[in-house]
């Protein structure tokens, strides 16, 4: 039993009373269909028990804390887990905050920093003491008010601390942009149009009764000044006071200042207008920067930092001849490089004072860069990466802390990495197993089932089809099990059919021409239209600068964005319907059935039935976001939320609804036994039957279907998505609009997360697209995809500065014949 974690009776979701034995300090992938119940083996049972039982042994647990559904787990270790979810959105948090690199090269410029004299321009050495350096926080770093003198002309200057290098810091932040290195600003054309009236959309987001009241305090103040307003005249024609008036309020000094003398209205009745533009500002600051008028607002770099977030005088000091915003700046791989050469060039001295920091910076750079992260920076902002690189960051960060007897579960650790860097990410792994823990891996990837030393196969299917342990052992092993799914698909692979059929396209082609933006090196990329398209290249090559910031941004008639010569072709593209892998929503309101619109059709229809009738329910009261029919104990929610003092909060069934969300009268409305709370329990597969005769829902469930999430329920919040299944709701959600003319579609990596066997559903419903004569381009590093691509263009070679290149371009063939394109290396063995 010391050796196993031994698992009877797990019956969590659609699991099928499953037992199995799971070996410990061993590296164990759990793989098969998306939808088989591997989250729910991993994280709903083996995950919770462990916090359960470690909870129970602090003395912590109530009865509420649910156990998860399995007679007993035994041999159980104290658990983390790794997911793809972002948890810090702190604009301010970089790479280099949250792995406390950046706070050890403060304490590396504090201690070795040169800087000119701002008096005679004389180089100042270091002012170092004697005494070794080490991780401190600012409230411990000393040197405030001390002066240090210039060895030249005698000129004064306050001595350097860890705070002349936080942009968090009064001492370092630039004044500017208070250490944020960007500035937004408000684009008033996207919020007035000129030539239309207040009354008729001259502020783009007014609309309806809001209309009525704003008119109405505008001809308030109007009369309270004296000014002339016409409600139907353009804003072109008004008065300038008055135009001061509408964008910025009664109280703004822009307004005031043409009314001197005179006081301003009391009540907003009376004409207290707070001004558009005023309102927009104040409820941006209010939500920092989340308010729903966001979109608005363009960033722009730092006039005065230029990006860089600190003062001008904490910019001037350099370690080896660099600022620290500018090895902040660099690529991490270039950034190791950087501080080997501070290391070789210390002195003996130095080296007493600052060689242990050093090196502790150096093995958190090396941790990161074997995750596949070398292409980032230690300025990136946390809130820029995808779930694939935060959980990776965090795996890096993980590997420093040293524990042993641990189970680690990660979720599809390899998501968004591109084949050449897979071999890294599991060496760290293995790293983590070779201290003594348990790696237990949500995954898909081959050469990571190849690395592990037991893979357990979950299936055979999706939702109620799945649950049950179809095979065991090696990947060799689930190759010769008749049962398991995977292996299934790999002795096909091994009996594979002819290549398929390449379409050359309709002879159009959209072009980027001189690409310049970020790290691309001012190519031309033509996609030639017709065609499904793999864009490939290793992470940070420059792929997604390509198609999101230059391509999407583009559009039959609108002007080449900055960061490239000219965009030709739309005339011909048509439309650009773009699916990113952006969360959905973080509200826990937000489910499948409210954002695909099934919602509103499934409240209206159990609103017609006789029962509902007459009990005098209307689709009002079938809604679980309104009062009226829902559970006021957890308002709809089916779960309340319980304080866990130092844990986070955890959530737990109602014990009112018991997790039903409605009040009885609405659970007594039923069809063919099913109330509106069980239809929200089911997958879209299961309804599939029951709703059959729905027109205006099926055509959504079978799309939802095609794009291979049968298996998710209709109830279930979008905030438990990962990126690629939120991504093929939005394309589902797409493909139900229909459209007459040839559409580009642009996806991000619509594999990330399924299973191989669900990819070739994938490709079927992406070649649908392409053979009604559209082109679908797709940013992908899964090989089976791209194998089956008509045409590819591959970005890199390298990723950061070491990309932006054109590597490679024509079908998977040629690409496979190119010797400087990594893609085509691994394209090679797969042809």
């Amino acid at each position: 039993m010391n050796g196993t974690i031994q698992i009877r009776g797990a019956r969590e979701n659609n699991l099928k009373n499953i037992s199995l034995d799971i070996p410990k300090h061993k590296l164990v992938v759990v793989t098969g269909p998306s939808g088989s119940g591997k989250s729910t083996l991993a994280m709903d049972t083996l995950q919770r028990e462990c916090q359960r039982q470690y909870m129970e042994s602090m003395g912590m647990v109530s009865d509420s804390i649910s156990k998860p559904k399995v007679d007993s787990i035994q041999g159980l270790s104290p658990s983390i887990s790794v997911g793809q979810h972002l948890t810090n959105r702190n604009p301010r948090s970089t790479i280099g905050t949250v792995t406390d690199i950046y706070t050890l090269m403060r304490i590396l410029y504090a201690k070795l920093g040169e800087r000119p004299c701002p008096a005679c321009g004389t180089r100042m050495g270091p002012e170092a003491g004697v005494e070794p350096a080490k991780l401190v926080s600012d409230e411990e770093d000393t040197g405030y008010n001390e002066k240090v003198a210039c060895s030249s002309c005698g000129h004064q200057l306050d001595k350097l601390t860890m705070s002349h290098f936080s942009f968090n810091k009064p001492e370092g932040a630039c004044e500017e942009c208070s250490g944020l290195g960007h500035v937004a600003t408000l684009n008033t054309d996207a919020v007035f149009d000129q030539e239309k009236s207040a009354r008729d959309g001259g502020v783009r987001f007014w609309s309806g009764m809001y209309i009525d009241y704003n008119v109405s305090i505008l001809k308030a103040a109007a009369s309270h000044y004296g000014l002339p307003f016409d409600e139907n005249a353009p804003l072109a024609s008004y008065d300038p006071a008055m135009l001061d008036l509408l964008y910025y309020g009664a109280e703004s000094e822009a307004f005031t200042s043409r009314m001197p003398g005179m006081k301003p209205p009391k009540s907003v009745t009376q004409g207290k207008f707070e001004g558009v533009v005023t309102g927009i500002w104040r409820r941006y600051n209010e939500k920092g920067g989340e308010s729903g008028e966001a979109a608005l607002f363009r960033q722009n770099s730092c006039g005065s930092c230029r990006g860089a977030k600190l003062k001008k005088e904490s910019r001037l000091v350099t370690v080896n001849g660099i600022a620290i915003h500018e090895a902040s700046a660099r690529a991490l791989g270039d950034a190791l490089d950087w501080l080997e050469s501070v290391k070789a060039g210390l002195s003996e001295d130095e080296e007493q004072l600052v060689g242990p920091l050093v090196y502790d910076m150096s093995i958190r750079l090396k941790r990161i860069i074997d995750t596949g992260l070398t292409y980032m920076s230690l300025d990136r902002p946390i809130v820029t990466l995808s779930g694939g690189e935060a959980q990776r960051l965090r795996l890096a960060s993980i590997l420093g802390s040293g524990l042993t007897g641990v189970l680690y579960i990660l979720d599809e650790p390899t998501a968004g990495l591109h084949a050449r860097d897979t071999s890294g990410l599991i060496e760290v792994m293995k790293q983590l197993r070779d201290l003594g823990n348990t790696v237990l891996i949500i995954e898909h990837d081959e050469d990571v089932m190849k690395a592990a030393d037991h893979i357990i196969d979950i299936g055979p299917g999706a939702g109620t089809q799945g649950g049950q342990v179809v095979g065991q052992g090696s990947l060799q092993d689930l190759i010769s099990q008749p049962d398991s799914v995977t292996g299934a698909i790999f002795r096909q692979r091994s009996e594979r059919a002819e290549r398929p059929k390449r379409r050359s396209g309709n002879g159009q082609h959209l072009t980027i021409h001189h690409a310049h933006l970020r790290n691309l090196k001012g190519i031309t990329a033509s996609f030639p239209l017709g065609c499904l398209i793999a864009v490939t290249g290793v992470s940070g090559s420059g792929k997604s600068t390509l198609l999101f910031d230059l391509l999407a941004a583009s559009g039959p008639d609108q002007p080449a964005p900055e960061g490239c010569d000219r965009i030709t072709g739309w005339e011909e593209a048509g439309s650009l319907i773009m699916v990113d892998q952006s969360p959905l929503s973080r509200m826990q309101r937000s489910n499948i059935a409210t954002y695909t619109d099934v919602y509103t059709h499934l409240r209206n229809w159990y609103a017609s039935f006789p029962e509902a009738k007459a009990a005098g329910l209307t689709a009002k009261h079938f809604s679980f976001n309104t009062a009226g029919g829902r559970c006021e104990e957890c308002q709809g929610l089916g779960v309340v939320p319980i304080h866990m003092h130092f844990l986070p909060e955890i959530e737990v069934r109602c014990p009112s609804c018991r997790g039903r969300r409605f009040k009885d009268e609405v659970l007594a409305v039923t069809y063919e036994g099913c109330s509106i709370s069980d239809l929200l329990d089911m997958s879209i597969a299961e309804s599939l039957p029951l709703l059959s005769g729905q027109k205006k829902m099926t055509e959504t469930l079978q799309l939802l279907c095609e794009v291979g999430l049968g298996y998710l329920q209709w109830g279930q919040s979008l905030s438990t998505l990962s990126g690629g299944e939120g991504q093929r709701i939005k394309l589902a959600k797409q493909l139900s609009k229909k459209t007459a003319q040839h559409t580009v579609y642009l996806l991000d990596e619509p594999s990330t997360g399924l299973h191989t066997g669900d990819v070739q559903q994938l490709k079927v419903l992406l070649n649908k697209l392409v053979d009604a004569g559209n082109t679908v381009i797709v940013v992908e590093h899964n090989l089976e995809l791209i194998h089956d691509s008509d045409w590819i263009l591959d970005i890199g070679p390298e990723g950061g500065e070491g990309g932006g290149d054109l590597v490679a371009e024509g079908t998977p063939e040629q690409v496979a014949e190119c010797s400087r394109s990594h893609t085509g290396r691994y394209l090679k063995e797969l042809l």
